[in-house]
This record gives C-alpha cells, structure tokens and sequence, in this order.
C-alpha cells in the first residue's frame, strides 16, 4: 500500500509542476506467422506415443535442448507447433507465457508439451517435474488443458503423465 501512495504523490507532484509529456501508446495487432509445416499422419493425439512421434518429427537430430508446445483443437488434433525455447547441452528456462502465447493465439483447447534430453535419457529432473505441475496449474486458470508433457531421448521417450506427475 506504501508503495501506491509513493507513485500517487510522485505523479501528483509532476502534474502540478506540469512536466510530464505525452505518452505514445502504440496500437498493435496480434498474429501467428507459419514458418512451415510438417505432415501429421496420426491427425489426432492419441497417446503419449502419438506425442512422442510428432514431436521426433518435428525436432528430428538437434543438438541443443528445445521445449516445444503443440497446440490442439477441441479433438485433440494439432493445429500448430512452436518451440519455445532453445536451452544448452542439458538445459532449458521455461516460463508458462511463452509457452501459453502460441496456445492463445491458434485458440487452443489443449496443449502437449516436450522437449529433449540430448543426452539421449529421458529420465525427467527435478525441474522437469516442476516446471509441468506448474504449467498445468496455469493452463487450469487459462481453461487449456495440458495433456502431457513428453521428454524425448534416442529412440525412446518418458511420459510425465504416465509417471504421475501430473
């Protein structure tokens, strides 16, 4: 409350001085931009196998750690894939709005998380598992369901769903 009344009485006294310029406000507009795309034949999410193969798609052979988001309808089909972000050798800082951004903006019902361990074990961290519950909690207050969360490594893949964790 302090603070609110120490930017009430700056602002008051920079009114009455009569010192404080206008201020532009820029009109924007929102949009999603396809880069291009990738063919899905499974068309619906399934099962975390189904995650799993259109996510290896997506990603084929990086090298570097990549969370990624898809977005899915009402039948639980994808309609866009977009990587969040782009970590080291063995990590990634995930936070939930760049992961909800693309869900709002291709008006998503539900999400499917990965990412990959380019180590090649699936095994999900300590972090892995926090970063799920929380990002499920925050699609809960948005009204998008995260259905999963899939750690992709050679040739195999962890479900978090399956583990419990969420």
């Amino acid at each position: 409350m302090m603070e609110n009344n120490l930017y009430d009485q700056k602002h008051r006294n920079q009114t009455k001085k009569g010192n404080v310029p206008a201020k532009r406000v820029n009109i924007v507009r929102l949009q999603m931009v396809k880069e291009c795309s990738v063919l899905y034949k499974n068309r619906v999410i399934r099962s975390p196998e189904d995650g799993y193969e259109l996510f290896k798609q997506f990603l084929g052979n990086v090298d570097r750690e990549h969370f990624i988001v898809a977005c899915l309808d009402t039948k639980n089909q994808p309609t866009a894939l977009n990587v969040c972000h782009v970590g080291s050798l063995n990590s990634s800082i995930v936070h939930p709005r760049e992961v909800m951004k693309p869900a709002i903006l291709s008006n998503a019902a539900g999400i499917l998380i990965g990412h990959n361990h380019p180590s090649g074990n699936p095994e999900p961290s300590q972090e892995d598992i926090n970063v799920t519950k929380r990002l499920k909690e925050v699609g809960e207050i948005m009204g998008i369901d995260l259905l999963d969360h899939i750690i992709l490594g050679d040739d195999s893949f962890t479900s978090l769903r399956e583990k419990g964790h969420m």
